[in-house]
């Protein structure tokens, strides 16, 4: 079955060498394609038992619930399927010290999971972690985004399609607005504005 013979370091040197810190948050068809046909059975067999695929490397296995998962199932309810799990094996990893013993920029991911989360706890706890161990701004800046999002609808809008939720009007006029996007272009603009209320957390 593919994907079976995959280890953790196999996996984590697909994501940095092969997909690469450019190809990280970009949506491109060849690379979900890609990650589908060499990890797409290693996820299913993760979805089936919903523990780690490697007990002793906790990392691996939240890069494929989290960040694999959405390239995967881009657009469906399966991209979030596994988001439970993920958070969870972040807060064992985080327990043990485990995110801090993993390089930066790659550290960024044992964070994505609570920034995923539609959970206001989850949000505030990913904006705190992102602050006080990332040397990311960018990072940050999308951490409290979310967290914006979460503050203000309790959900993320742009997931209502993929899991057959009805818009709300206040949804529907802040996707009409340009979505996270312009919130993003909002909170960057009122930071340079303000640089040091946005260093606040």
């Amino acid at each position: 079955m593919p994907g079976m013979t995959e280890t953790p370091e196999s996996l984590i040197a697909f994501w940095t060498d092969e997909v690469t810190e450019p190809g990280w948050y970009k949506a491109d068809d060849a690379t979900d394609a890609l990650i589908t046909k060499r990890f797409g059975g290693l996820w299913q067999r993760v979805r089936a038992t919903g523990e780690a695929a490697w007990p002793g490397d906790l990392f691996a296995t939240i890069l494929l619930c989290d960040q694999f998962a959405r390239n995967m199932h881009r657009g469906q309810a399966e991209a979030f399927v596994m988001d439970d799990l993920a958070r969870r094996l972040v807060r064992m990893g985080i327990a043990q010290g485990a995110d801090l013993a993993t390089a930066q920029p790659l550290r960024q991911f044992w964070y994505m999971p609570l920034t995923h989360s539609e959970d206001l706890a989850d949000q505030d706890d990913a904006v705190a972690l992102i602050a006080e161990r990332l040397d990311s701004a960018e990072t940050l800046l999308h951490a409290k985004a979310h967290r914006a999002v979460i503050q203000r609808f309790g959900r993320f809008p742009f997931r209502n399609a993929a899991l057959g939720r009805v818009d709300t009007a206040q949804e529907i006029a802040f996707l009409a607005d340009g979505g996270y996007a312009a919130l993003v272009r909002e909170m960057r603009d009122e930071g340079a504005a303000n640089p040091q209320a946005a260093g606040q957390s």
